[in-house]
């Protein structure tokens, strides 16, 4: 089971797909106006990377390489397709709420990256452990962002008003809401400030001698990886 922790730490962390990696920033950028809507989006592409990885590892040895990336791309809509279906019959206001990003999910580069350079390659067990990690890190960098947002543009946290607004007309002081955080430029800016904290924090140990491990795309580096493409890129340090 240490693998499958790993997994998990490493989605959660040291690979965490928003704060580290920078991917699915469409959905990232685009929904993260409250805090549920984050929850949602992350659950619901939680939901599609366990089981597309499932499905994908066990299918490892099936899928000719020449169709891989066809062969992924169904097996990942239909699950997508499958959550589109329950969002809208026992989630409708959610499903109002999250759009046309739902059936995005299908061309995430999250589930396609995992698809590509994790599940193809790897047991099924510890390709869901590697779903789960990675969709709950996704969870936790929307929702941080969604929190943030939802605070300062409206002072409210998942719905409920957590700081009383000033009213003018009546002469009550209170909260006067920022609202160009809950508007799209607010997204960059929440996105920016939450990256550089991480920043200063993976800094900080540096400094203190702790190990910091910089990951990059699919975790490794792209100059050394013959996952999406079939070869080995030239770094420029080759023999002639």
């Amino acid at each position: 089971m240490n693998g499958c922790m790993e997994r998990i730490y490493n989605g959660l962390i040291k690979e965490n797909p928003t704060f580290v990696l920078m991917l699915g920033m469409c959905p990232t950028l685009a929904v993260t106006t409250s805090a549920t809507n984050g929850v949602g989006m992350g659950l619901s592409t939680t939901v599609v990377l366990v089981l597309s990885n499932m499905l994908i590892s066990m299918l490892r040895k099936v899928i000719p390489d020449s169709v891989r990336m066809p062969a992924f791309i169904v097996v990942v809509a239909s699950f997508v397709t499958i959550v589109q279906f329950l969002l809208q019959g026992f989630v409708p206001s959610l499903y109002a709420s999250l759009g046309i990003y739902i059936p995005l999910i299908v061309v995430n580069c999250i589930i396609l990256g995992r698809a590509e350079s994790y599940a193809s390659k790897n047991p099924v067990l510890l390709s869901i452990f590697d779903g789960i990690g990675m969709g709950l890190g996704f969870t936790v960098g929307l929702t941080a962002i969604g929190l943030v947002r939802e605070i300062i543009g409206s002072g409210k946290v998942f719905g409920f008003q957590l700081l009383p607004l000033a009213d003018v007309a009546a002469g009550k002081s209170g909260y006067v809401p920022v609202t160009i955080f809950i508007l799209a430029p607010g997204a960059f800016l929440v996105l920016a400030g939450l990256t550089a904290l991480q920043n200063k924090v993976k800094n900080n140990a540096a400094k203190k001698g702790k190990k910091v491990r910089e990951a990059s795309g699919c975790g490794e580096g792209c100059a050394s990886c013959g996952g999406c493409s079939g070869k080995v890129f030239p770094t420029g340090n080759e023999e002639e």
